[in-house]
């Protein structure tokens, strides 16, 4: 049996779906903090069961008997996150999975200035040591982060954030495929993978510059000052701590952190990954009743 944690989230309710169009549904368990929110899945019969990294007792029912586990990293900040994720791995290896694949990053560092990044790495190095034949997929930066990213810059035509650098923008639709294919393969990817980005790296000057094209408007990047850009982050109602965290992201990229390309990816699909302007596409429709709009060339 495959076991899927996070299966009601944005990447584990995707990977959910590539996996039913690959084995039947009586083969595929999920762990979920809410079970009513997977009552759909379990229509489909999919085994549901409830399952809590905060709650490793929770864990050992929701494992039981899977072959494969597949853990989506939990989404909490900072040290809690790192004992989460080894509650999971660890509650896999006592089921007796033979083989455990975490959804891991691309920066995955100890010395990341990105705090997320340090998590991935602990939780790979804890993966590694348990002896179990494993797979960290290091995914690409996911391009649904670009709605934070560029706020309210359709409707005011500025995007405003901190200096930043490229960052190699992937669909979770891809990275939710790949995670599929590693999880039924024999062999496809082992042990911690190459980036799985997709095939360019944009900065937010680019970004701008997509937006302004999609949309017939200007659309300007304007850099401010992290300490400026906290505080108003702050002002809006962002909690602080979640504005360091965020400025930790800012400060990565313009070191180079998330400027890696690879071409693991595609070569994994067998075809082109989506570019970040397919998913700035959807952002533009979303805010339009008249969708994308071309600029109109000379």
């Amino acid at each position: 049996m495959f076991v899927i944690t996070g299966a009601t989230g944005q990447l584990g309710s995707r990977i959910v779906d590539q996996l039913l169009a690959r084995v039947p549904a009586t083969a595929l368990g999920v762990s979920v903090r809410d079970v009513d929110k997977a009552t759909h899945l379990a229509e489909r019969g999919v085994r549901v069961r409830r399952g809590d990294f905060t709650d490793p007792a929770t864990l050992e029912h929701a494992f039981a008997g899977a072959d494969r586990v597949l853990i989506v990293s939990a989404a909490i900040r900072g040290g809690d996150a790192v004992t989460a994720n080894r509650a999971a791995v660890d509650a896999a290896r006592a089921a007796g999975a033979a083989r455990i694949l975490y959804t891991s990053h691309q920066a995955a560092s100890r010395d990341s200035l990105f705090p997320a990044q340090v998590t991935h790495a602990a939780t790979e190095e804890h993966l590694a040591a348990t002896g179990v034949p494993f797979t960290a997929l290091r995914n690409g930066f996911y391009a649904g982060a670009l709605g934070f990213v560029i706020g309210d810059a359709l409707t005011t035509g500025r995007l405003v954030a901190p200096a930043d650098g490229p960052v190699s923008w992937t669909a979770h639709d891809d990275l939710a495929e790949a995670a599929a294919i590693a999880l039924t393969g024999q062999g496809v990817l082992d042990g911690v993978t190459p980036a799985l980005t997709a095939g360019e790296a944009l900065d937010l000057t680019d970004v701008a510059g997509i937006l302004t094209d999609l949309t017939g408007r200007t659309v300007t990047r304007l850099v401010l000052d992290d300490d400026e850009w906290r505080a108003a982050a702050v002002a809006r109602g962002m909690p602080g701590a979640a504005a360091d965290f965020t400025l930790g992201m800012y400060r990565a990229a313009r070191r180079g952190e998330f400027a890696v390309t690879d071409p693991t990816l595609e070569a994994l699909l067998g075809r082109r990954p989506a570019p970040a302007r397919s998913v700035l596409e959807t952002f533009v429709a979303a805010a339009s009743p008249t969708g994308p709009q071309p600029a109109r060339r000379a």
